[in-house]
């Protein structure tokens, strides 16, 4: 009989089982790690088209050993899903944004913006500090989904959480840099937040509040540390007065059109879930 061939099935849509617990722990504790979140076949077939797309978009070239702290913890390309439509599939799937919808406990998610972090080998720490620094948001509903497209031990520098820091407030003022990395560390300490650095399963992926400080270490290995991001709000979240130069730049990128005080739904904070509802 002629043998046929079945192509694997990417399943980016049908829904994650959740329970109660998870949610709370998540609010609780300000992030949660999920196993199985994502294929293997999933993850190979969309991380070699966002791997290719880092490369082409990339415009970091300096040596590592030349560039600032920033610039040493990763290459950042982001607004990808704009690029390449098997990205934009990828980043408007259904799975990842009904889990930051039911963390969260709202009724739908925009996407803030996708982002590809790239730990080069020979990699810089990723110092201290929390995502919502950077965005001009009305509350803190926002949650970050961090994809590792590879199992990550810690020899790549997998992402690390503060337990329970997203209630704590000193230090949002402070965005990555190694004054992030040294005041925010101490106060960590001090506070006694526990620090979770457990490497990532194939298939697993955390999700964070934006105001949960985080951190990642070096990448000793040979061979880079692949991540995509997707970042997610609130289907009514508000634009507020930036403030910082950082917010103005990702209000100019996101809320093109946007007033302070009105919804953030620009063409480029699209609902993801659930699918297919526009406000």
């Amino acid at each position: 009989m002629p043998t046929t061939s079945t192509a694997p099935t990417l399943d980016i849509d049908s829904p994650y089982a959740l329970n109660d617990e998870q949610i709370a722990r998540f609010r609780r504790e300000g992030y949660i790690k999920l196993k199985n979140v994502l294929s293997a076949e999933v993850l190979a077939h969309y991380g070699s088209i966002i791997t290719s797309e880092v490369h082409r978009l990339n415009t970091m070239h300096l040596p590592i050993e030349e560039r600032d702290t920033y610039h040493k913890a990763f290459l950042q390309v982001g607004n990808i899903w704009t690029e390449n439509e098997t990205i934009k599939e990828f980043c408007w799937g259904q799975r990842l944004a009904r889990i930051a919808a039911e963390l969260l406990g709202v009724k739908g998610v925009r996407m803030y913006h996708d982002q590809a972090l790239y730990k080069e080998p020979g990699g810089g720490v990723t110092p201290w500090h929390a995502d919502q620094y950077y965005w001009p948001m009305s509350n803190a509903n926002s949650v970050t989904a961090w994809i590792p497209l590879q199992a990550t031990p810690m020899e790549l520098g997998p992402l690390a959480f503060a337990r329970g820091s997203h209630a704590f407030e000193a230090g949002r003022e402070l965005g990555i840099s190694d004054e992030s990395e040294e005041k925010i560390g101490r106060s960590m300490k001090e506070q006694n937040y526990p620090l979770d650095e457990s490497p990532f399963d194939l298939g697993e992926v955390s999700f964070h509040y934006g105001w949960t400080f985080h951190r990642a270490g070096r990448n000793t290995s040979d061979r880079p540390r692949a991540v995509m991001t997707i970042i997610y709000m609130d289907e009514d979240m508000r634009l507020i007065e930036p403030g910082t130069k950082s917010r103005e730049l990702d209000r100019e990128k996101f809320a093109p059109g946007i007033a302070v005080g009105e919804v953030m739904n620009s063409h480029m904070t699209p609902m993801i879930y659930p699918r297919g509802r526009s406000m």
